[in-house]
């Protein structure tokens, strides 16, 4: 291993494992709720019992509000099974800690959404027929002891829009009708957003953004780091931007309960048609080639999935979207930030 990446290596062990922080930089997923007036939550149900895989599908199903009712991917994939590591919880954990977990297989030489782990659309419906405009998914996830990163994989958050197969799988954001902000791992371990919207405003050559002229975006790679072997806890905020045409929509990271990614200035919307519409379990190897293939048979494992959401939009201030396009770039984006014993360490990666 290089210098470098032992050093990379270093930082993401210890943001991930380190459990000493100041009290003041940490905030729960329900203090930053209430911060923006979420007052509407609901939580996934998990059974009490492990179950098969085709008795985890049935509770998924029934209980999970799916969109069009299926899981729409690698339903064979999922399973709820006993925790794989009970001593070791996201910091601060204190629910669910000896309950089923929903484990998902990514089984050897697959990578894509058809064929590896698993992908379903969660539509949450408010009881007044009002539209979410800014919601929260926070849950906590694991990776078996020896996952092999490879070159990266797609993780959970939110989508939004009625147009269930656009803004992923290389379909192209507009604006118009979807948008999904996923989370990924990458090389080593390495966390971001990543999200389909539109790129106006010159997006593409901010600081910690990296386009691709044919997917999706890349937030802040390397703001914060997976560790296998390990719970750990993320919380995604988004915020649509209002009106449509003024980039003032805002996404947020927290991880276990600190946070890595404050992006500004976005248009997640070009009509306002669009709402937030739910939590977006898509998690697969890749990429969209044998390169981005998991060698062997490997696990992520889920629990503690809890939604908040509200009618109010971003309130930020942001530019009038002047229709400039999106533009391919590619790079590391921003330099690794260590969050460490409570104080934040910035390690540029050159």
């Amino acid at each position: 291993m290089s210098s470098r990446s032992y050093t990379r290596y270093f930082l993401y062990t210890l943001l991930a494992t380190t459990p000493v922080y100041v009290a003041s930089q940490q905030t729960a997923a329900a203090q930053v709720a209430a911060a923006y007036g979420l007052t509407t939550s609901t939580s996934l149900p998990f059974p009490s019992a492990t179950q098969s895989p085709s008795d985890t599908d049935n509770t998924i199903m029934n209980g999970w509000s799916l969109g069009k009712g299926r899981i729409q991917d690698g339903d064979a994939n999922l399973a709820f099974v006993a925790d794989p590591f009970p001593n070791n919880p996201a910091p601060g954990s204190s629910t669910n800690a000896t309950g089923p977990v929903l484990q998902t297989t990514y089984n050897a030489n697959t990578f894509g959404s058809e064929d590896s782990g698993a992908q379903f659309y969660n539509l949450w419906n408010t009881s007044d027929g009002s539209t979410f405009q800014t919601m929260i998914v926070s849950y906590e996830i694991a990776f078996d002891q020896d996952f092999d990163w490879v070159k990266g994989g797609k993780l959970p958050g939110i989508r939004g829009g009625l147009n269930s197969t656009g803004c992923s799988g290389g379909n192209a954001s507009n604006g118009k009708d979807c948008f999904s902000t996923r989370l990924m791992w990458r090389k080593n371990g390495a966390g971001e957003v990543y999200a389909y919207i539109p790129t106006t405003n010159g997006l593409c050559s901010q600081s910690g953004v990296v386009c691709n002229s044919d997917f999706g975006i890349s937030l802040q790679r390397g703001s914060f780091g997976f560790v296998s072997g390990q719970w750990s806890r993320v919380t995604l905020v988004v915020r649509l931007n209002n009106p449509p045409n003024v980039a003032n929509g805002n996404v947020q990271l927290y991880f276990n309960d600190l946070k890595a990614i404050d992006q500004q200035g976005l248009q997640i919307r070009s009509a306002s048609s669009v709402t937030a519409n739910g939590f977006y379990f898509s998690t697969f190897f890749g990429g969209s080639d044998s390169s981005w293939a998991t060698p062997n048979t490997v696990h992520t494992y889920y629990r503690n999935i809890v939604l908040y959401g509200g009618s109010a939009p971003s309130n930020l201030t942001g530019p009038v979207v002047n229709g400039a396009g999106r533009t391919a770039t590619f790079g590391l984006g921003t330099p690794l930030l260590g969050l460490v014993l409570g104080g934040v360490v910035s390690l540029m990666l050159l």
